[in-house]
């Protein structure tokens, strides 16, 4: 997909999704055997988020002999940009460098990311604003 929202989906869904997009192309018995030990979820939950999934058109099927090997339809990137946008709509302006402040803090970077990332925060330094807007509707926050 593209341009076009993402629809929203659940973690459960997330879970089946990032094993689809690390196989390509996979079957409803690949999707169990994999999140057996991990979800521990009976066959008919799989299968059904596997139908949701593709209802959502995160994913589409093809039939070869009586199973159903599912393949992505949206790209991984882009689900994660769409849920990135979604997060980050719900949170004020003025609290998102604290957000990101934390992730960084408390998650584990390769020495390649950090890089990147001091790249980064040099460059719009030289044109970030002494302070960010609030977006919030008035008397929606404390900022």
């Amino acid at each position: 997909m593209s341009l076009t929202k993402i629809e929203t989906i659940t973690d459960a869904e997330w879970e089946i999704m990032r094993v689809v997009w690390t196989k390509k192309e996979t079957t409803s018995t690949e999707i169990i055997e994999i999140l057996d030990s991990k979800m521990a979820w009976k066959p008919s939950t799989v299968k059904t988020l596997l139908s949701r999934l593709v209802s959502k058109d995160y994913l589409f099927t093809r039939k070869e002999g009586k199973q159903f090997i599912y393949q992505a339809s949206v790209q991984e990137e882009n689900a994660v940009r769409e849920a990135r946008n979604e997060l980050l709509d719900k949170i004020c302006n003025k609290k998102i460098g604290g957000m990101v402040y934390e992730i960084i803090k408390e998650k584990e970077l390769s020495y390649t990311d950090i890089e990147k990332l001091e790249q980064l925060l040099a460059d719009k330094k030289k044109t970030a604003p002494g302070e960010v807007a609030c977006n919030c509707i008035p008397g929606q926050c404390h900022c």
